[in-house]
């Protein structure tokens, strides 16, 4: 389990980021080459899913499989609003 301190100062620095060349070199700083394009392959499938795109079309449209967008799904299902927050933020 994650120290809750540890969740929250990571938390404080990311609010500190002051626009996209700051996140972008954070991110590849802190993820692995492999974790960062996981994250952004897990934002595509969630961004199709809330347009209710199929799960097939989600397939083949990103190159993942079928398995990656049901995972993507039940994170939706099962997420605490983060995703459907910054969504709507991003209109």
């Amino acid at each position: 389990m994650i120290p809750l301190s540890h969740l929250n100062e990571l938390c404080d620095v990311l609010k500190k980021v002051r626009n996209r060349s700051e996140a972008l070199i954070l991110l590849k700083d802190i993820l692995t080459p492999r974790e960062l394009a996981s994250v952004v392959e897990r934002w595509q499938i969630v961004k199709c899913l809330m347009k209710s795109m199929p799960h097939r079309k989600i397939s083949q449209t990103l190159g993942v499989s079928i398995d990656k967008v049901t995972r993507g799904a039940k994170a939706l299902k099962y997420s605490r609003g983060g995703f459907r927050l910054f969504l709507w933020r991003k209109r």
